[in-house]
């Protein structure tokens, strides 16, 4: 063993040995700020350890110089040379040499722990290529020989995972070019943990107790801090959704977490434990008052060093009975990117892309869109849907989170940004943007080197702290990823070609699905998270389901664990087939036989491609305003935030919907009795039960198994949902987005009102209590199909713990809604349980 970098020591030419994470902490550490020691096993050393693996196979015998280029699309042959390479490094042995230089090294400390962190170097040019955040993860181990030898291998093999191989191969990176090192340090009990973000405009901090694994590992929501880095004040702060912390076991803790432990399995030598949170610490914040204005103090003098842009990881150690806080990892933006333009808005649908903008400043929608665009507009409509579907990204002046740009865009799969004030003035026509839609951001680019520079700007400022990207599983996914994704279809669970969901009253009860479905707690971006079948799965009970409109996605939407469609929005579905008029100008104009065709082939799609699963199709929820540019020749409403919606439109005029419930009849006529009916935005019993007289003449209920449903949107349902039960009302679907505006008065399409537009209000949480109460006690099922769900998760958990039936979101949300589900059932198992051992 030539020699352990202790990172006081560390020098520039050390680099590629020591990797970037220990290479920026020693930069900081060297300067006075307060890093915990540590010391680094060089890159070298793996080289050494894997040309040093005995083994007749070819494989590994020529590991070390081998490129693996795999057939990455073969997920069976990438799965099992990810598993074959794994087992061989874990069963080898390190060289005693070794393990004797890193113990003694660890006696410095008084510690009972370490933790082993990979650090890793890619080669120059490759840092935006590949997004690597969450690829490694850190290992804790006891401070013993044995234990000490297991973490190292299980950190060094991290590096043939298949999601790892998978990276390599994409980002075009050779295996010889890739130095992984590992940082040892000790660790201790931590009274909190967390993040900071900081910019020009505001520095941001998060905080959740213990240490900082619930945060990486998603399982908390921590407290977040806004600070004004002028002043250093904090402008405002949250509070956490924090039910559980993890620490060192059988260490000491002025945090009192002993009395609440619970036993959770041991995969490795760690000496981890999980501890649930009383209910005074959740309701608590997790970062005392003298630490906060510390971390401030401390992130002061780092911005003032190093620049605006940073993010740092910390810990406040318990090591000694005060609490010390340290920097354990901190990414800087790369240098000569300091001009570029920056714009904010809201993050309205996920994901990045760079292209170029197209600009219109008019409100009127235009007959086309270029392909391959970002489109800049004021706002749109939903009947801009069928220009939509060329363009990458959406930017628009004005709108929320719930605003139709947010909601076509999150359908169409491409990230947007909405209340982007000035947007139209300030970006140019023709010019090349890089938007980040997760983070509400928009860069002018100017050459294509400073693109580049900006796309590793954006990955190292943001993405090292999350476990994993949240993107939608694209069209373009890998067989591999479909071909899991179908086994996960294929599981067995509906009967008889009849949803549990419209069984027994609707409960969410494992007994009305004795199949239940799997999938991966981690990354659903990753092959090796779906397909391995080593890894841990989770099962669900509560019923997900899918909004839908598009024909275009259903095969994309195949490939995901959900149980039919929730919510299958007829008023975007249907703008594909109008040709820019209004249903009612082809009724006028003799041509009612062609566009019933048209609308029974739409529905058609969506109940062949699920069945047996259900298909809730909601009829025609047009404000009146939403649709002027295809219905000049009808009278206009005056503009206002509701217009002639929903069912009372269907009084007014009942053609259309006459004509709709006639294609709904053909499709069941054709042998699908998967679909049913939700009717939108109803306001009296009345309005029903025209409705449902309407519904019982186009003869849908002579199928046993049609279910009409209604929207709970309007806060008049909180005091009828009883009635509605009596008229007929077979199950309600709330829909946060109306509920919100309505019970708050706030417009939600005027991205101005965002932070007062919050579905998380008592107001709207308590309204929402009240609907699956009363559902559950009517013996109807209760979905919910807003946005809430997907923009907020921590809510999910309050869904069940009432006894929702299903919840129904985008695709790009179905797989962390999935994880989100499973999370919450299982704390209240967790929970249920403890309660019963006491």
């Amino acid at each position: 063993m030539d020699k352990l970098y202790w990172l006081e020591q560390i020098k520039l030419l050390d680099r590629a040995e020591v990797g970037d994470k220990a290479f920026y902490l020693s930069r900081i550490m060297q300067r006075g700020y307060p890093v915990l020691s540590g010391f680094v096993i060089p890159a070298s050393v793996l080289r050494e350890f894997l040309e040093n693996l005995n083994s007749s196979e070819a494989l590994i015998a020529d590991l070390p110089n081998s490129s693996l280029h795999l057939d990455v699309g073969n997920w069976r042959q990438l799965q099992q040379v990810a598993e074959r390479l794994r087992q061989e490094i874990i069963s080898a042995t390190v060289s005693p040499e070794l393990l004797t230089a890193i113990y003694q090294a660890t006696q410095r400390w008084a510690t009972q722990c370490l933790i082993f962190r990979p650090s890793l170097t890619l080669p120059t040019g490759k840092h935006g290529v590949a997004n690597i955040s969450g690829l490694l993860d850190s290992q804790i181990c006891d401070c013993e020989l044995e234990a000490i030898a297991s973490a190292l291998k299980r950190t060094w093999s991290q590096l043939f995972r298949a999601r790892s191989l998978l990276c390599w191969q994409q980002a075009g990176i050779d295996l010889q070019q890739i130095n992984l090192a590992v940082l040892v340090q000790p660790i201790h009990n931590a009274l909190a943990s967390g993040l900071v973000n900081t910019n020009s405009s505001h520095w941001e901090i998060q905080a959740s107790c213990g240490l900082g694994i619930a945060i990486a590992h998603g399982e908390v929501l921590p407290d977040v801090y806004y600070i004004q880095p002028e002043t250093r004040l904090v402008q405002e702060q949250q509070l956490g959704y924090k039910l559980l912390a993890y620490g060192i076991n059988n260490e000491n803790s002025s945090v009192d977490l002993q009395s609440t432990s619970i036993s959770v399995p041991k995969q490795d030598d760690s000496g981890l434990q999980v501890y649930l949170l009383t209910e005074a610490q959740q309701q608590a914040y997790a970062l005392p008052e003298e630490y906060l204005q510390q971390l401030i103090r401390l992130t002061n003098q780092l911005v003032q060093e190093l620049g605006k842009h940073l993010t740092l990881e910390w810990t406040i150690s318990q090591q000694t009975s005060l609490g010390t806080l340290y920097i354990t990892q901190i990414n800087l933006p790369q240098s000569g990117v300091s001009d570029v333009h920056f714009i904010k808005g809201l993050g309205a649908a996920t994901g990045r892309i760079t292209a170029p903008a197209h600009v219109i400043h008019s409100q009127q929608k235009p007959e086309q869109l270029p392909k391959g665009v970002i489109l800049v507009a004021p706002a749109i409509t939903p009947n801009w849907l069928p220009i939509l579907q060329q363009v990458v990204g959406i930017i628009t002046e004005h709108g929320g989170l719930t605003c139709h740009a947010a909601i076509l865009a999150r359908e169409l799969g491409i990230p947007a940004v909405v209340n982007a004030a000035s947007a139209t003035t300030v970006i140019h026509h023709g010019e090349q943007l890089l938007m980040d839609g997760d983070k509400g951001e928009i860069y002018r680019l100017g050459t294509e080197t400073q693109e580049e520079e900006t796309d590793k700007r954006l990955s190292d400022q943001f993405l090292p702290f999350l476990s994993f990207p949240h993107h939608t599983i694209s069209s373009k996914q890998s067989p591999s990823l479909r071909e899991a994704a179908k086994r996960l279809q294929n599981r067995n669970y509906l009967r008889a070609g009849v949803s549990p969901l419209l069984q027994n009253g609707g409960e969410s009860s494992a007994a009305l699905n004795p199949g239940l479905r799997h999938t991966s707690t981690r990354n659903h971006n990753s092959i090796s998270s779906i397909t391995n079948s080593s890894t841990k799965e989770s099962m669900i009970a509560t019923r997900l389901l899918v909004n839908l409109s598009q024909p275009s996605l259903i095969e994309q939407v195949l490939s995901l664990p959900i149980d039919g469609v929730g919510l299958l929005r007829s008023e975007l579905m249907v703008l594909n087939i109008l040709e820019g008029q209004h249903p009612l100008n082809w009724l006028t104009n003799g041509r009612q036989d062609v566009l019933l065709e048209r609308w029974y082939e739409q529905i058609l799609q969506f109940a062949q491609a699920f069945a047996p699963r259900p298909v809730f199709y909601r009829s025609l929820d047009w404000r009146s305003r939403e649709l002027q540019s295809s219905s000049e020749n009808l009278q206009s409403s005056p503009q206002s935030m509701l217009g002639e919606r929903g069912t009372f439109s269907y009084l007014v005029n009942p053609a259309v919907f006459e004509l709709e419930l006639a294609a709904l009849a053909n499709v069941q006529q054709s042998g699908y009795t998967n679909i049913h009916l939700i009717l939108p935005f109803v306001r009296t019993v009345e309005e029903f039960n025209f409705c449902r007289q309407k519904v019982e003449e186009a003869r849908l209920t002579r199928i046993h198994h049609f279910q009409l449903w209604m929207m709970a949107e309007v806060p008049s349902v909180l005091f009828l949902l009883p009635e509605y039960v009596k008229a007929g009302v077979q199950g309600i679907s709330i829909g946060t987005n109306d509920l919100t505006q309505l019970l708050l008065g706030v417009d939600r399409e005027q991205g101005q009102f965002a932070q007062a537009f919050d579905e998380r209000h008592p107001a709207v949480m308590n309204a929402v209590a009240q609907l699956i109460r009363t559902a559950r006690e009517s013996k109807i099922p209760c979905s919910i199909c807003g946005q809430a769900p997907a923009l907020y998760p921590e809510i999910i958990e309050h869904l069940i713990e009432w006894g929702i039936t299903s919840i129904s979101v985008e695709p790009e949300a179905i797989a962390r809604t999935y994880q989100a589900i499973a999370r919450a059932e299982q704390r209240l198992i967790l929970e249920a349980a403890r309660r019963q051992m006491q």
